[in-house]
């Protein structure tokens, strides 16, 4: 399945294989096809997993909703950040890494739906805090991420996805994290350049 998705990729379009809650053994049979990126929500199972699997050269992104007291956990070992959903997390991120002398490249989440059970900045939000974000100095934000309502079908998640495009390409932000296995077709036509794969790549999750 990880080939024949990588056919239909442009040179900038890559995918992360998003493995939280799955074995280390299904990550290694991934990172033998091929798969470099590897994204999981959960700090702590991240840092065992990037323990266990340090002999291998995997870049790792945390996708996950990210905790303000967990920040201080993730050092230098996260590759991107997709999921900085305020400016207080933007700030504490660039002071811890500034600790250790890191750049954390990071996506500004963006709830562009504006759902309320979602995270991430409204477009209002987010144009209101980029002159702040944008000058703190142990971060580079590489661009931006949106999770669309679960509930909808791919196609309906079309005009969303543009409207990220469309923002993004007013801050001139070049990366986009958009799309999952439900709809990452449609994401990939918006100008999506990371998919979040789960599902596709490694099945179900066991229950």
């Amino acid at each position: 399945m990880l080939n024949n998705i990588k056919k239909n990729l442009k040179p900038n379009q890559k995918i992360v294989a998003v493995s939280k809650l799955q074995p280390i053994d299904k990550i290694q049979k991934l990172y033998a096809e091929g798969q470099i990126d590897f994204g999981e929500n959960y700090v702590q199972e991240a840092l065992e997993k990037i323990e266990q699997l340090k002999d291998l050269n995997i870049k790792w992104h945390l996708v996950g909703p990210l905790q303000k007291n967990k920040i201080k956990y993730l050092k230098n070992n996260f590759e991107y950040i997709h999921s900085v959903n305020s400016l207080e997390t933007a700030q504490i991120i660039s002071n811890q890494a500034e600790k250790i002398n890191y750049l954390q490249k990071i996506f500004i989440q963006v709830n562009i739906s504006n759902e309320s059970s979602k995270s991430g900045f409204t477009v209002e939000e987010f144009q209101k805090n980029w002159p702040m974000i944008s000058q703190l100095k142990h971060i580079k934000v590489i661009g931006l991420m949106t999770m669309p309502p679960l509930q909808n079908e791919p196609e309906q998640n079309q005009p969303l996805f543009k409207a990220l495009k469309d923002l993004a390409d007013q801050y001139q932000l070049s990366e986009l994290s958009m799309g999952t296995s439900h709809d990452y077709e449609i994401a990939l036509k918006q100008g999506a350049t990371w998919i979040r794969l789960g599902t596709v790549l490694f099945g179900e999750r066991a229950k």
